[in-house]
């Protein structure tokens, strides 16, 4: 499945996040001296005495590399917390001046599977100024991810098996072979990565979050969720709407999407994005796939089947010594992001055409956090499957999924079957889903905003729209322009109406447009 993507930083690149250079790995690095804030933890919810022990903790902030960072311990099994525990990796970066000091701004990025640690270490970039002077920017590894009791289902070798692996079955013989390999993945992730693999849904990373808010002196969450992360936040407002503060929710994953609808819809998205990109293709001039949009549309789809019965070779790495079908579409998926990497692929395109698969296959290792040499830097392909095959009940009948791929050609004919056959492996899962889509109104939580941005690949407009429809408090920012979420991307509009919210409260105008 392509997932709800990190968040980029600028559109200088598509991959910033996850950060590569943050240097903390499974622990804490001590280095200079940050001023710090004192807290006073704050009381568990109504009814959650259980909870207390994990509400009042107090963390133990030590500098690291120019932040501070901690260790929440947090329970296994929320239903169970006398039980097995874990602790999540948290990074605060202080606030520039004390003096203008608001509170503590939680930060994701998306995923699932990304990692808070690295994003709030990205402070500078990820928020306003203003806001960066007045916030202690927060971001934790959500259970299962990077630093907080990682999910690991398989090796390194194995995930390049997977990811690489043939997405668009043509025949039922290559459907069965697909299906094997689904189910490898989730036998292996049965096999491997341990009881914590049956509590790492949004759920559980949203009772989480009221913990870390609690233990950070904050009686409300001033949050800020991107992709992936606008689905947590807004099952947070859902189990803790007076615990909601000022919360924006840029590039939304609406909470009732089914999982044919998420990934229909995902696959309309990418589409849109992608003939934006063919549209730039052509008007740069000598655009490698065609003359016009329909026609790189088609060269595009044409490449894509010939790579799929005859891959290409590639340098570098020889853990992949060729560029399949799967590795093609995750280099072309990394480009829709962000328009700056536009030219990216075009000249990758240009390559590919040509027999030279080495640059479309770099833009496919940032996608899935690869190394050059063939490791991965973090767990979000393993976790994005941990995660969505909890939240959302999803089938192992393959007669439905060649109807749905079937059926998306009409709108996505680039991308429907690719997205419908990507969600494949939760058919498999070996722990039953515990969500279910449903629509979530948090009431009695403030107005949050909602930002959508129209000719966004990864989280379609209409998301936004419908999660703002189901709120009964919300504001809609619509920003009209490409690449994935929209505030610190490229639009000042959209920059100075968060910024005004989270300095002095002031809600949106509802219905802005930038």
């Amino acid at each position: 499945m392509i997932r709800r993507r990190v968040a980029a930083l600028s559109g200088a690149t598509v991959a910033l996040l996850v950060l590569s250079g943050c240097g903390v790995i499974d622990g804490i690095r001590d280095s200079g001296s940050v001023p710090s804030v004192s807290v006073t933890p704050q009381s568990p919810p109504p009814g959650a005495e259980a909870l207390s022990r994990f509400y009042t903790q107090q963390l133990n902030w030590t500098d690291c590399e120019g932040a501070q960072c901690a260790k929440l311990e947090v329970p296994v099994d929320y239903d169970e917390p006398q039980g097995d525990t874990i602790e999540l990796a948290v990074v605060k970066v202080p606030a520039k001046r004390a003096s203008k000091r608001i509170g503590s701004l939680v930060v994701n990025p998306g995923g699932p599977g990304g990692s808070g640690v690295d994003y709030a270490r990205a402070a500078d970039f990820i928020v306003g100024k203003g806001v960066r002077q007045a916030y202690d920017v927060v971001g934790f590894d959500p259970r299962g991810v990077g630093r907080s009791a990682p999910i690991d289902c398989v090796t390194d070798s194995e995930l390049d098996t997977f990811l690489g692996s043939d997405p668009t079955p043509d025949d039922a013989a290559e459907e069965q072979a697909f299906a094997a390999t689904a189910k490898g993945f989730a036998d292996s992730c049965a096999a491997t990565a341990g009881p914590l693999l049956g509590h790492v849904s949004t759920v559980d990373a949203a009772r989480d979050m009221d913990v870390l808010r609690a233990t950070l002196g904050e009686e409300k969450l001033t949050y800020l969720g991107k992709s992936y992360g606008t689905y947590l936040g807004s099952v947070y407002a859902g189990l803790f709407p007076t615990n909601v503060g000022r919360m924006v929710l840029d590039g939304v994953v609406a909470p009732d999407l089914t999982p044919a609808e998420l990934n229909l819809g995902q696959a309309k998205g990418f589409e849109l994005a992608t003939r934006q990109w063919a549209a730039y293709c052509v008007e740069e001039g000598d655009c490698p796939l065609g003359g016009s949009v329909d026609e790189v549309m088609n060269g595009l789809r044409t490449f894509l089947g010939s790579v799929d019965s005859s891959p290409l070779p590639k340098t570098g790495d020889n853990a992949v010594p060729r560029l399949t079908e799967g590795w093609a579409s995750l280099g072309i998926a990394a480009a829709m992001y962000d328009q700056g990497a536009w030219q990216t692929l075009t000249d990758a395109m240009r390559d590919a055409v040509g027999g030279d698969g080495t640059a479309l296959m770099q833009l496919a290792d940032q996608y899935a956090d690869r190394n050059p040499g063939g490791q991965y830097a973090g767990n979000i392909m393993e976790v994005i499957y941990a995660v969505n095959c909890l939240d959302k009940p999803d089938t192992n009948d393959l007669a439905e999924r060649h109807r749905l791929a079937e059926e998306s050609l009409k709108d996505a004919p680039t991308w429907g079957p690719f997205l419908m056959w990507s969600s494949l492996p939760c058919g498999y899962w070996p722990v039953k889903a515990t969500g279910t889509p449903d629509k979530i109104s948090a009431t009695g939580a403030p107005p949050v905003v909602v930002i959508g941005t129209t000719r966004d690949p990864a989280t379609p407009y209409e998301w936004a729209v419908r999660l703002h429809d189901q709120l009964d408090e919300a504001s809609l920012i619509t920003f009209d322009g490409d690449g994935h979420t929209a505030y610190t991307r490229s639009n000042g509009c959209v920059d100075d109406a968060v910024d005004d919210y989270y300095l002095d409260g002031t809600v949106p105008k509802d219905g802005l447009r930038c």
